[in-house]
């Protein structure tokens, strides 16, 4: 599998602080890849540098093609209609599809003559993403598209996501702080935190290699596993843990979901679990 997305050694500063330090990953070319991580973990700068809004201070990042990019509020001009919008990205880009874009709107009922200031908080998104689209890009990247979108909203914009996706050789790197918007669509997970890359990897790999272990609460941690993260309260303890089986009868065990997995992570941010660049073809 080759790369659509790779960063080694991935390093960005504001003044003293490093929003990104020692970032090494690779997302595959057809993946839909989830980023999450707390607010301030570095995925807004993770992005940003991807499509070559920011220069990192160390490392490099490395796009096969081209790139596309919606921001987290979806900017667009609220005086322009919807079809001086796509008039507007036709002049600025020269790889573009007007004719996909007309469709792609005709076929979710969003009128050419509606001005961007009377749309709907899922209207607004899909003629962000249409408009990235148009671009024809490789690589498709979503800073929190669900953001301030109510239920149905949510679901139709992951949906239509997908069905670009299903369409045509996308890679698609989007964010968000809800795990349950991502665990039907995505099959690919990097969470940062703190700036660091903690977790990288096929999701069903990682699901399939990380078990709950619930039991008594003086019970010794198993033999044979690398604790991820535990929780030890009255008389139960609660451990995530990659590897097994656990042959300890006095450990119920079973596979983690992915909140689980990602939230284990983040409430023990020294702990990691990343497969390395070679994993991916790099």
């Amino acid at each position: 599998m080759r790369p659509a997305l790779e960063a080694t050694g991935l390093g960005v500063r504001y003044r003293r602080s490093w929003a990104l330090r020692d970032c090494s990953l690779a997302v595959p070319a057809g993946r839909v890849a989830a980023l999450v991580g707390p607010n301030g973990a570095g995925k807004t700068t993770l992005m940003h540098a991807a499509v070559g809004l920011l220069r990192p201070a160390r490392g490099s990042v490395r796009v096969a093609g081209e790139a596309a990019f919606v921001a987290q509020d979806k900017p667009l001009y609220d005086g322009f209609t919807v079809a001086e919008t796509l008039a507007f990205g036709r002049r600025m880009n020269t790889r573009w599809d007007g004719d996909a874009a007309a469709d792609r709107l005709a076929r979710l009922g969003i009128p050419l003559d509606r001005k961007a200031g009377g749309l709907s908080g899922g209207q607004r998104a899909q003629v962000a993403i249409t408009l990235a689209l148009a671009r024809r890009p490789d690589l498709l990247v979503l800073d929190e598209p669900l953001a301030n979108l109510d239920p149905l909203a949510r679901h139709d914009v992951m949906r239509a996501i997908m069905a670009e996706v299903a369409e045509r050789e996308l890679t698609v790197l989007l964010s968000s702080h809800v795990v349950s918007d991502l665990e039907e669509t995505c099959d690919w997970l990097v969470v940062l935190n703190d700036g660091r890359l903690q977790v990288s990897g096929d999701i069903e790999d990682l699901l399939a290699g990380h078990l709950v272990l619930t039991g008594p609460a003086d019970t010794p941690s198993p033999a044979g596993v690398s604790v991820v993260g535990e929780s030890r309260t009255g008389r139960q303890a609660g451990l995530l843990v990659r590897g097994g089986p656990v042959p300890d009868p006095r450990w119920r065990a079973r596979r983690a979901s992915l909140e689980e997995l990602v939230m284990g992570y983040l409430r023990s941010p020294a702990s990691a679990a990343l497969p390395g660049l070679a994993g991916v073809g790099a």
